[in-house]
C-alpha cells in the first residue's frame, strides 16, 4: 500500500501524456517541439503546458536552438531521467504484487 501512495503522489508523471514524452526523451536525451508534437498527436498549446510542467519540476529543459531558422529543443535533465527511471521501477514493483 505505500508503493501505491508513492506512485500516485508523483503528480508530475502521474499524467499520462508527461509520461509519455519522458519516456520519448528517455533514449534520445533531445528532441524538437515538432518531433514531440507529432509523435504525441496533441495540440501545440498541449504540448507547451505539459512541457512547462515538466521543466518546473526540473525534468526537462526547453531551448530554442538556431539553425536555418529558430526552433524549440527539449532535452531530458539528468533529474528527470533518474525520478523516470524510479517511477518505472515503482510501477514494475506494483504490477509484479498484483
Amino acid at each position: 500500500m505505500d508503493r501505491l501512495k508513492e506512485f500516485i503522489s508523483n503528480h508530475v508523471l502521474g499524467n499520462p501524456t508527461r509520461l509519455a514524452i519522458m519516456l520519448y526523451l528517455l533514449p534520445r536525451t533531445r528532441v524538437l517541439f515538432k518531433e514531440l508534437l507529432e509523435v504525441l498527436e496533441i495540440t501545440p498549446g498541449n504540448l507547451d503546458s505539459h512541457l512547462k510542467a515538466l521543466e518546473k519540476a526540473g525534468y526537462v529543459k526547453i531551448r530554442k536552438v538556431f539553425s536555418d531558422r529558430p526552433r524549440t529543443a527539449v532535452e531530458i535533465t539528468s533529474k528527470g531521467a533518474q525520478e523516470t527511471g524510479k517511477y518505472l521501477k515503482l510501477l514494475r514493483e506494483i504490477l509484479d504484487e498484483v
